[in-house]
């Protein structure tokens, strides 16, 4: 080798271009909370968007309310489980939940590509008319735009909820305390893999279906039981573990997790393992943590199981004082090992 030669070194994985927008800034991992940081908190900063929650807490002449907006951009707009329509009224009154609120209202606006057929269309407003009935949710105001053919997926959707808070002080990570339980409602995975088996025609046998459904019953009930909800995250984008590593990130504590008391079916583990994801990270549109003082955690569970009897809700970690690492996963073996959040983008356009 010539000795003026100069040896280079390179990454043989592509490198985003960090002036530009990539996938992964909306998959609910690093990117994106550093774009939400950077860019939109860093501009509209005030207490009531510091308040890091699903919901936005407003208190209107005495009276607190949740106030929540979403967009949906899933594809494809049909997937094993549900469409678009329910995703949009799940996701809306799941974040009103999450702050411990019933739902009230509900915007609902539709940006159509010209050449979707209407019989499409009345599919996903019939559907979104019962999830909306079921929710106890009333759709008061709209919009509708149309944009050029080969612009988009057919459809997109944007939604904002109000709802009335319930529990005081409400649900949120300022409120959860070293000591606290950490809960699942069920079993995590099925809505990412549902999605991904429709848009790359996977087919499993049996069929996964998406696990998305309304958690207002899951969460209210436990409020009517008068049980203390210190908070409560759903587990969309980014899985089981970057809605973990959200909380410990803004409680500034330390969450011990036990890797066999997560709940992932066989069939799920399976999928995963042959295309290569992890569980942890893989979105959920009907999952949800709830942080709740040890000696309510059988009442808990007792409630969300005697509502599903087919879910299979369970206690999977613990709040510790600040250790330095948010979240601390034990395996099956005792080794403790860092579970961060999700760097890239497992499955992008689920939600």
């Amino acid at each position: 080798m010539d000795e003026k030669q100069a040896i280079t070194w390179s990454c043989p994985i592509e490198q985003a271009d960090k002036s530009k927008i990539v996938l992964a800034h909306g998959g609910g991992g690093t990117l994106m909370h550093q774009l939400i940081k950077n860019v939109f908190e860093n501009a509209f900063k005030n207490p009531l968007l510091q308040q890091h929650h699903d919901s936005a807490f407003l208190d209107i002449q005495g009276i607190k309310l949740a106030f929540t907006t979403d967009s949906f951009v899933v594809k494809p707009l049909f997937f094993p489980g549900g469409n678009i329509g329910k995703l949009a009224v799940c996701g809306t009154v799941n974040d009103l939940a999450m702050a411990g609120a019933y739902p009230l209202y509900m915007s609902v606006g539709f940006i159509l590509e010209e050449g979707l057929e209407i019989a499409t269309l009345q599919k996903i407003v019939q559907m979104i008319k019962t999830e909306s009935d079921h929710a106890g949710i009333s759709i008061v105001t709209g919009d509708t735009k149309v944009i050029n053919n080969a612009s988009g997926d057919g459809l997109y959707i944007n939604t904002s909820g109000i709802g009335i808070v319930k529990q005081d002080p409400p649900p949120c990570p300022s409120q959860i305390k070293p000591g606290d339980c950490i809960l699942i409602n069920g079993d995590i995975g099925r809505h990412g893999l549902a999605v991904l088996s429709a848009r790359e025609e996977i087919h499993f046998e049996p069929e996964l279906e998406s696990d998305c459904m309304c958690l207002t019953p899951s969460v209210l009930s436990l409020i009517e039981a008068e049980i203390p909800l210190h908070c409560l995250r759903d587990c969309t984008r980014g899985g089981l573990a970057s809605a973990l590593n959200e909380l410990a990130e803004e409680s500034h504590l330390t969450f011990n997790i036990q890797e066999d008391k997560i709940p992932i079916r066989d069939d799920v583990r399976g999928a995963c393992e042959i295309l290569g994801l992890n569980p942890l990270y893989v979105a959920n549109e009907g999952r949800f943590i709830a942080f709740v003082p040890e000696k309510y955690v059988s009442d808990v569970l007792q409630i969300w199981e005697d509502l599903y009897p087919d879910l299979t809700p369970k206690q999977i970690g613990v709040v510790k004082e600040n250790r330095g690492i948010p979240v601390i996963l034990e395996n099956a073996i005792g080794i403790e090992l860092a579970l961060p959040m999700l760097s890239g983008e497992q499955l992008p356009r689920i939600c």
